[in-house]
């Protein structure tokens, strides 16, 4: 008997030992779950067939790991399956402390790994990724199947080394081999400057450690200068920690909910306003586009829902959630959502984004520039001109209704 027969007979006896032991549990009431027993014996019903009736005699381990990895793809581009040999890999490299790093926000996108954020002045901006591109490869491995945490751990490493890419670009039919030269990442910089009269542009790029604080000296400066109203773009700002943009939604509300994470297993957690920490109660308003995710759609959406100024743009990308990482007896583990972040009107941001109350869409010919691997990737501008930033200065003077979010 072949050693891959001998695999396949144990993975399928264990399995038909599971269901065995869960359908005795069910009958004698130990399990309410119908659905889950339900689930169970189709699979079982799966691997039956598989071992009578595949045309090749399958790898049964194979075959049992595409379908972890698969059960876990189908419920969130965060949540994965990491198989033993896997996680030992995912062990030893969160052990080894780099410092280089590309740049990059990730989530998996058509069972890859695809960009949804890249910071400005990074490496990965000066190669030339942008939102958008799917990673196929990273460093020769495929992404398929591959959990966005060891996405992140291939892209990291040490100054100077260089991690090469296959990219697909949209309209195009071929990947394209890219490389990107790792390094470290000053601290991020906001971006400040003065618009039209009494306006005050702020950009931020990320929400790192940190980023609160500078939020409020550049609020605090605005207001000794003069600054009577506020565009505050989050446009491509998709990195960071949440609690930041907790943090920074505090610096603009003096009441009402920022917030609440809640999940199956997690009590609901409202984070609220304090007046004591409000320093912006000027006018004002939040673009927001595509690249906006995680907790810059936390800041954007407590903008919006306690109705202290509108949001302008495209909705947000989804990603606000929180993960737990779960070690399983077989050497394997899991990378699961367990919590969700809502807005204060109780959408899920993962599910639903955040929608403009203001629709600002890409123009034509920015969709063009996208699809052209030659064009710079587009970036957020200060110009008057740009059609988001031209809308929000309108919005401030009165002179557009605002369309609010549903």
């Amino acid at each position: 008997m072949s050693m891959n027969s001998v695999a396949k007979k144990i993975v399928v006896m264990l399995s038909i030992l599971v269901f065995a032991y869960v359908a005795t549990g069910y009958v004698l009431g130990r399990s309410s779950d119908d659905k889950a027993f339900r689930a169970l014996t189709v699979y079982g019903d799966v691997l039956n067939r598989i071992e009578h009736e595949y045309v090749d005699d399958p790898n049964m381990h194979q075959v049992t790991s595409g379908a972890l990895h698969g059960l876990l793809d189908s419920l969130d581009p965060q949540s994965a399956y990491l198989s033993p040999r896997e996680y030992s890999d995912y062990k030893d490299k969160v052990t080894v402390k780099t410092k280089g790093v590309a740049g990059l926000t990730l989530t998996r996108r058509f069972g890859y790994i695809g960009i949804i954020g890249v910071l400005p002045d990074s490496p990965a901006d000066k190669a030339g990724l942008r939102l958008g591109d799917v990673l196929e490869k990273i460093a020769g491995f495929t992404t398929g199947q591959m959990a966005v945490d060891q996405a992140k751990l291939l892209l990291s490493g040490e100054p100077g080394s260089v991690v090469k890419l296959s990219v697909i670009r949209r309209g195009k039919a071929e990947p394209q081999d890219m490389e990107v030269t790792l390094a470290k990442l000053s601290p991020p910089k906001l971006v400040e400057d003065k618009l039209q009269g009494d306006v005050a542009y702020l950009r931020v790029s990320d929400f790192e450690p940190g980023a609160a604080n500078q939020i409020r000296d550049a609020l605090i400066q605005f207001d000794h200068q003069g600054a009577h109203k506020l565009i505050l773009d989050l446009r491509d700002s998709s990195e960071g920690d949440v609690q930041e943009g907790i943090s920074a939604a505090q610096l603009f509300l003096s009441s009402g909910t920022i917030t609440t994470l809640k999940g199956q297993t997690v009590s609901p957690i409202v984070s609220s306003a304090d007046p004591a920490k409000a320093v912006w109660t000027q006018p004002m308003t939040v673009l927001i586009g595509n690249g906006t995710a995680g907790a810059a759609e936390i800041l954007a959406a407590a903008i919006a829902d306690n109705h202290r100024g509108e949001t302008v743009g495209d909705r947000t990308y989804g990603t606000a959630s929180m993960q737990k990482l779960i070690p399983l007896d077989d050497g394997a583990a899991l990378i699961l959502t367990i919590a969700n972040y809502y807005t204060p009107n109780g959408k899920e941001i993962p599910a639903d984004g955040v929608t403009p109350t203001v629709e600002v869409h890409a123009q034509p010919e920015d969709a063009v520039a996208q699809n052209d691997q030659n064009a710079p990737p587009s970036a957020p501008t200060v110009s008057p001109d740009d059609p988001a930033i031209k809308k929000a200065l309108e919005v401030l003077r009165g002179n557009v209704p605002a369309r609010k979010a549903a």
